[in-house]
């Protein structure tokens, strides 16, 4: 039998023998240094030997020398008849959680997730003590989304802090917190976190459903399950939300989403996931409702002007130029002699050149990122113009069109497509290709699903009340329902 995957433990039980118990964990663990192995005589009247096993950095060794080793040492109780594990850990340890078992499976699981494991001898059951002690990288604002007003506390690593932090946001005993394992090798804690009130259970059990059937080796972050598990997996639009915030996690909750919380990563993800959710800033809820409603139209605006600017500017001049006024068809005329590239190669090559840009800009460190990026921009831009390889029109239309694309991080990715596939008919069939690229991306939106929920449901709503949180934020005081997926009847406020 495979011994590598923990879950190959599970049905075997530890002995009475405190030696063949020890001899046992040291073969699990023969080629792991940072197991510890600290055998113990207890003072008192406990008459059992002890053997104290801990996986060195992951736990807190004051916690453990105080709870668990300083009381063993210094006991003077008087045992009666009652078995030693019971004794130690009902009269002996200062531990907070103490839970016993012989289950082999689930003290090598307890070992590993930080906690301290305590074998007595003559006894066929151990002790397993919390004593988790690992370091973390501490509450910190997330980079990439960063707010003008509101909180300032991101998740942490540890999914334990998390689900804290979520708790905290969210004081009701209606906060359900259901944890499952991921991954055969590497039996990743996953926490999925919703309100029991509102959280439609349909979406629920579907998300347990589409979990259940993960066969991986190993879960590192919350995009290894979204890839397996979201709609339309080929799709330019995730269906899926991301993020790192508590606050956008809890309002979600709010509203009767589903969180997936993972262990060893900030990011935290949220479903269903809607279209319009692309659109909307965490400073939407924090700034006053006419600012926010302000940039969020802006946001729409972008977006088309983002993915259509360079396919309309090619299908005007290469196509349909009798609609250019003629002052102006005679500038772009001009702007374009002696470039020695064709309008449809200008445009392709320099949206290429943006995006080298763009990239180089984000995976530099921050300072020289932003400096490459302007100065980049600038440099290699006035000099292609001036070396007649491009036409300034051309660059200006790219250059504005990557900027609105900026406006929209969420659809960073499919912004780029969508842009060189509207070029791409554009310069097959003009205008005429430009109404049909966005005919079909439109089809495709009005047929995606975000676990059961129509993708784009909430902008085809006829309702008031359901586009008050759509194309601009509404007054708070207005908004008393909540998104049309919901249909439990508690409202938001003002009662039933």
């Amino acid at each position: 039998m495979q011994r590598d995957y923990i879950k190959n433990y599970e049905n075997q039980s530890i002995t009475s023998d405190l030696d063949s118990n020890t001899a046992l964990f040291r073969e699990i663990f023969a080629k792991d240094d940072i197991l510890r192995v600290r055998y113990i005589d207890p003072g008192g009247d406990i008459r059992a030997k002890c053997v104290l096993l801990f996986m060195d950095g992951m736990v807190n060794i004051s916690l453990l020398d105080n709870s668990i080793v300083r009381p063993l040492v210094m006991a003077k109780e008087v045992r009666g008849s009652e078995n030693a594990a019971d004794f130690i850990a009902e009269r002996i340890l200062f531990s907070a959680e103490v839970t016993k078992s012989g289950d082999l499976y689930a003290l090598l699981r307890g070992l590993l997730y930080g906690d301290s494991v305590l074998l007595v001898e003559g006894c066929d059951s151990a002790l397993i003590a919390n004593t988790k002690g690992w370091r973390t990288r501490g509450i910190s604002e997330p980079s990439d989304e960063r707010v003008l007003r509101g909180p300032r506390e991101g998740f942490d690593e540890a999914a334990m802090f998390s689900v804290a932090m979520l708790r905290r946001k969210l004081q009701t005993p209606d906060l359900c917190v259901e944890m499952v394992r991921l991954g055969r090798r590497s039996d990743t804690n996953c926490f999925i976190c919703y309100l029991g009130s509102l959280a439609s259970p349909r979406i629920v059990r579907e998300l347990k459903h589409r979990i259940e059937k993960l066969d991986m080796d190993g879960v590192l972050d919350v995009n290894y399950i979204a890839e397996c598990i979201r709609d339309h997996p080929h799709s330019l639009f995730k269906t899926t939300g991301t993020t790192e915030r508590p606050d956008i996690v809890a309002a979600g909750l709010l509203e009767g989403r589903v969180a997936l919380i993972l262990d060893g990563t900030p990011s935290v993800m949220t479903l269903p996931y809607l279209f319009s959710e692309n659109f909307q800033s965490d400073d939407d809820y924090y700034l006053n409702y006419a600012q926010a409603a302000v940039g969020r139209i802006l946001r729409y605006l972008c977006f088309f002007l983002s993915i259509l600017i360079p396919g309309l500017y090619l299908a005007l001049t290469y196509h349909n130029s009798f609609l250019l006024p003629t002052p102006l068809a005679i500038s772009i005329t001009a702007a374009r002699a002696g470039v020695p590239f064709s309008s449809t190669v200008e445009c392709l090559l320099l949206i290429l050149v943006f995006e080298i840009l763009k990239e180089t800009g984000l995976r530099m460190p921050q300072g020289v990122g932003h400096a490459l990026s302007i100065v980049g921009g600038l440099v290699i831009g006035q000099a292609a113009v001036e070396a007649r390889l491009v036409s300034a029109p051309m660059l200006i239309v790219v250059a504005f069109s990557g900027i609105a694309g900026l406006m929209i991080p969420r659809l960073t990715g499919a912004v780029t497509y969508l842009r060189l596939f509207i070029v791409i008919m554009a310069r097959l069939a003009g205008c005429t290709g430009c109404i049909t690229a966005m005919l079909i991306i439109a089809a495709q939106l009005l047929t995606m699903e975000s676990f059961g929920v129509d993708y784009t449901g909430d902008l085809l709503e006829l309702d008031l009340q359901g586009q008050k949180d759509i194309f601009m934020r509404a007054p708070w005081w207005t908004m008393r329902r909540r998104p049309f997926f919901n249909h439990n009847k508690i409202r938001r406020g003002g009662g039933r």
